[in-house]
C-alpha cells in the first residue's frame, strides 16, 4: 500500500524533469539507493528551495506510490557541503565518489558502510577543500570496494597463496598474483585483455594503506603507483561487479 517514510540520504544526482520537477537519485541510510521525484522544485517559492542538490546530506520524507519513485514532501538540510562547491577540485572529487556510489550500489539494501564512508569523504572534502587529491579519491574508491564486498586480495597471491615475491596483480583471480605465477605465462581463466600487469611496491603498499587507514589519513604515493592502484581497483570492478567506473582523474 502506498505510505510515507521518513530517512536520511545524500543527494548523488539531480535530473531535470518537465517544467519546474527533478528527478533525484539519493543514496540513504536505511534503504539504500532511492529514486524520488521532487514536484515544483525549481519554482522560486518552492518550500524545498535548493536543499536538494547534489552532494548535499539531507533529512527527506517521502511518499511511496505505486510507481518505482517516491516523491519528497519535506526535507531539511544535515549539511549542505558548502565549501566543499566552492573550488573545482573539491568539487570534482564529489562527483566522482558520489558517481562511483550511483553506479556500484544500486540496491535497496541498506549499506551502512558505504553510506558513512560517503558522507565522511564530502565532509573532508568541505572541511579541507584544498586536500582533494588522487590519492584520498583512490582510498575512498578502494574503501567503497570493500563496504560493496569486492576488495582485492594483498594479502598473499591470490592465486596459489604465496605470501612473498608480489609483484602483479590479475582481475579475474581477484588481486595480488606473485611472480612465480606471473613468470609461467599468465593464467587461464584470464582473456586474453584481462592478463595480469605489473603492481609495483610502492602500489602495492598504497592499497593495504588505503584499506587500513582511516581516510582523513589516507597514504600518498607517485604518480606511477597511484595509476597502478586506480586499474587494480577500475579492473576488479569490471570483472566482478561488471560496472565500469571512470577512472579517478589526476
Amino acid at each position: 500500500m502506498p505510505a510515507s517514510f521518513k530517512t536520511e540520504a545524500v543527494v548523488l544526482r539531480s535530473i531535470r524533469y518537465g517544467e519546474a520537477d527533478r528527478v533525484l537519485h539519493l543514496y540513504s541510510a536505511d534503504r539504500g539507493r532511492i529514486g524520488a521525484m521532487a514536484k515544483g522544485v525549481r519554482r522560486v517559492r518552492s518550500r524545498l528551495g535548493g536543499r536538494l542538490e547534489p552532494l548535499s546530506r539531507v533529512r527527506l520524507v517521502c511518499h511511496q506510490g505505486r510507481g518505482d519513485l517516491a516523491t519528497v514532501t519535506a526535507a531539511d538540510t544535515v549539511d549542505a557541503h558548502p565549501h566543499l562547491r566552492e573550488g573545482r577540485a573539491a568539487l570534482e572529487r564529489g562527483a566522482e565518489a558520489c558517481a562511483a556510489v550511483l553506479r556500484l550500489l544500486d540496491s535497496a539494501e541498506p549499506n551502512p558502510a558505504a553510506y558513512n564512508l560517503l558522507c565522511r569523504a564530502l565532509a573532508l572534502l568541505d572541511s579541507d577543500p584544498g586536500r582533494a587529491s588522487r590519492a584520498r579519491a583512490l582510498a575512498f574508491r578502494a574503501k567503497l570496494l570493500l563496504a560493496a564486498g569486492f576488495a582485492p586480495e594483498l594479502a598473499s597471491c591470490a592465486s596459489c597463496g604465496e605470501a612473498e615475491h608480489l609483484s602483479g596483480f590479475s582481475p579475474a583471480a581477484g588481486g595480488v598474483v606473485c611472480a612465480g605465477c606471473t613468470s609461467r605465462g599468465g593464467f587461464p581463466w584470464d582473456p586474453p585483455e584481462r592478463g595480469w600487469f605489473p603492481l609495483g611496491e610502492e602500489a602495492h603498499g598504497f592499497l593495504v594503506g588505503a584499506l587500513g587507514r582511516p581516510l582523513a589519513d589516507a597514504p600518498d604515493a607517485a604518480d606511477l603507483a597511484l595509476r597502478q592502484a586506480d586499474r587494480a581497483l577500475a579492473e576488479t570492478l569490471e570483472f566482478h561487479a561488471h560496472v565500469r567506473l571512470a577512472r579517478v582523474s589526476a
